[in-house]
C-alpha cells in the first residue's frame, strides 16, 4: 500500500512476499543492539548522530529508494500519465520551484527523493501493524465486525460495490474502529517535541527551560482510565460524537499534535 502511496508502484507484496520493495522495508526496520543505540541516539544526542555520521538508511536501502523514485519520476514526466498520488505532487513542485530555496531546501535532487521517502518510511510498519491489529480486534470481537461489516456493505450497495472516497467518509463506524485500534495501539510509543519558550508546570515548581527536549508518554494517555474507562476494553463507541466532544483534546494522539503532526 506504502509503495502505491509513495512511489505510484504495484508492489503486489501478498503475492510476492520477496518484493524489492517489501525486501528493503525489512532492512530499514531490522533491529538489533547496534541499530537500537543508534535509534536511541537520533532521539536523545542528535549532535553526536551528526558528529559520527549515522545514517537512517544503509547504504542498499538508500541506493535503491533514491533509483526508483527517479525512475517513477522520470517515466511520469515522459509519458504524463496522472495518478493523482505523491510522485504527482512532487513533479508539480519540481516543475513550479525547481530553482527556489526555501530555508536551505531545494525542489529537487535528494531533497525531493526525502519527501518520498519519509512517507515511504512512515507509513511502512504504522499502516500494515494498524490493519493488523484493527483485523485482530474484529476477529475476536464478532458483535463489532457484524456491525462494521454492515455498514460497509450497505455503502457499497448504494455505490453499485465502487469503493469511492466520498463512500469512505461515509463510514463512520469505520472511522471509530480504526481509531480505537490506534488508542490501544499507537504505531509510536511517545510523541517527541522541543519547548519553544520557557514554561511552568501548573501547580509544580518543575520549570521546563527553553529548547528542553519533551517526551509524552501516548501510551499513558491513552491507556489513562479518567480519560478512557476501561481502557484495556475494545470499544469503538469512544469515538463516537458525543463521546468526543466530552473529552479533553490532546489526550488522544496517534498522529502527534500541533503544526508537526504526521502528515
Amino acid at each position: 500500500m506504502i509503495g502505491c502511496t509513495a512511489y505510484g508502484l504495484n508492489v503486489n507484496s501478498l503475492n510476492n512476499p520477496n518484493a524489492e520493495f517489501r525486501n528493503h522495508g525489512r532492512k530499514i526496520f531490522e533491529y538489533g543492539y547496534i541499530r537500537g543505540y543508534e535509534v536511541l541516539a537520533m532521539f536523545f544526542f542528535p549532535y553526536v548522530v551528526r558528529l559520527a555520521g549515522l545514517k537512517t538508511f544503509g547504504k542498499d536501502s538508500t541506493i535503491f529508494l533514491r533509483r526508483v523514485f527517479w525512475e517513477t519520476i522520470t517515466q511520469r514526466m515522459e509519458s504524463g500519465v496522472k495518478k493523482n498520488d505523491l510522485i504527482d505532487i512532487l513533479i508539480e513542485l519540481k516543475k513550479n520551484h525547481s530553482h527556489q530555496n526555501i530555508e536551505g531546501f531545494k525542489f529537487d535532487g535528494d531533497d525531493l527523493v526525502a519527501q518520498a521517502v519519509i512517507f515511504f518510511t512512515g507509513g511502512f510498519e504504522t499502516s500494515s501493524t494498524t490493519m493488523a491489529f484493527t483485523l485482530y480486534e474484529l476477529a475476536v470481537q464478532m458483535e463489532i465486525q457484524d456491525k462494521l461489516r454492515k455498514e460497509i456493505l450497505d455503502a457499497l450497495n448504494k455505490t453499485d460495490g465502487n469503493i469511492t472516497y466520498d463512500m469512505l467518509f461515509s463510514l463512520p463506524y469505520l472511522d471509530m474502529v480504526v481509531s480505537e485500534t490506534l488508542r490501544m495501539y499507537p504505531a509510536l510509543p511517545f510523541l517527541d517535541r522541543v519547548t519553544t519558550e520557557t514554561y511552568k508546570m501548573p501547580n509544580s515548581d518543575l520549570v521546563l527551560e527553553k529548547d528542553t527536549p519533551i517526551y509524552i508518554s501516548m501510551l499513558g494517555m491513552h491507556y489513562d482510565p479518567e480519560y478512557f474507562p476501561d481502557p484495556d476494553k475494545f470499544d469503538p463507541e469512544r469515538f463516537n460524537e458525543e463521546n468526543k466532544r466530552n473529552r479533553p483534546s490532546c489526550v488522544y494522539f496517534p498522529f502527534g499534535e500541533g503544526p508537526h503532526a504526521c502528515i
